[in-house]
């Protein structure tokens, strides 16, 4: 049987793997299944009920895995996540932030929202939300993508359709062509993750050398920009570091003093935000600002004095 029969043959079972996978980490795109499967099911009420109830749980036991990841190891397994998913490790201090402001609601809706899909589930463990509560608000996550993708198969199916049988006239060409895009999509988004990377290698300060200046007294500013969730959760400081909400860089710049080294440091994947943040002073004029390798983990890996909470 040609591989296009065997899909359409299986189309619900299909959908519902496409999702599956994509949740787990897979960088595949999961809404044209969807589509595809509403287009195909419009007229057989029974087999779009399946296909609803059972992308919706595929969508929400993808996310678990990751969810227990998230509270086994905490803020730690984000960055296998933003390496697994080609994600910008930005997405991690957004996810932080949409937390922060909107509770566990925000899964209702990440998956709509770029980045954010398969970083949300593991966030979730790591800022501890219950399992119960995660559970609730994923699966209406699930269901409302869901609900989405098959609707839009159910309103444009005569396209679709029209679409697919033209495909289908290519038969197993149309597939090698489908197969090329996607590959093509994933290299192009490989590339931009390492030009990312790369240019977060420059001009970072090693956990040793930051030491070295606390020690010889040359007084450095030493900013932590962790969203204020994590800082609560994580109690850790380096000591003498200011607090700074990402957000509100710009008006915390004019409090910063210009002539002394700026030490930026987070605990995202790569130090993204640390890195954003050093951009950002240095546009505000700042010169000798850098971002910490390694962040608060490094620092305390390498044994160096925490501090912990502020009262």
């Amino acid at each position: 049987m040609p591989i296009e029969a065997f899909l359409a043959k299986h189309v619900v079972w299909a959908a519902a793997a496409a999702v599956l996978v994509h949740q787990l980490g897979v960088p595949l795109p999961s809404m044209p299944p969807l589509i595809w499967a509403g287009a195909r099911t419009l007229d057989e009420p029974v087999l779009a009920l399946s296909a609803f109830l059972l992308a919706t749980i595929a969508g929400a036991a993808g996310d678990l895995p990751w969810y227990w990841a998230g509270r086994r190891y905490g803020y730690g397994i984000l960055r296998l996540v933003c390496r697994i998913t080609l994600s910008a490790d930005s997405c991690v201090r957004q996810s932080a932030s949409a937390f922060e402001r909107r509770g566990p609601t925000i899964l209702v809706t990440a998956r709509f929202l770029p980045g954010l899909s398969t970083v949300a589930a593991p966030l979730a463990g790591a800022l501890n939300l219950p399992p119960k509560t995660f559970l609730l608000y994923d699966t209406a996550g699930s269901a409302l993508q869901t609900a989405a993708g098959l609707a839009i198969g159910f309103a444009f199916h005569d396209q679709i359709d029209s679409l697919l049988d033209r495909l289908a006239v290519f038969g197993t060409n149309a597939l090698v062509v489908l197969g090329l895009l996607i590959a093509g999509y994933i290299g192009y988004r490989f590339v931009k993750r390492q030009r990312f990377l790369r240019s977060l290698q420059t001009a970072r300060v090693d956990v040793q050398e930051l030491y070295e200046m606390m020690r010889r007294g040359d007084e450095p500013v030493v900013l932590d920009v962790r969203n204020e969730a994590h800082r609560r959760r994580d109690g850790r400081r380096i000591p003498g570091a200011r607090a700074v909400d990402f957000a509100d860089i710009d008006r915390s710049a004019a409090g910063i003093p210009r002539d002394r080294e700026v030490i930026v440091y987070c605990a995202c994947p790569n130090e993204a935000s640390a890195a954003i943040v050093a951009l950002r002073l240095r546009e505000h004029g700042f010169r000798r600002v850098r971002p910490l390798a390694g962040g608060i983990d490094a620092w305390a890996s390498a044994g160096f004095a925490i501090e912990g909470p502020r009262e």
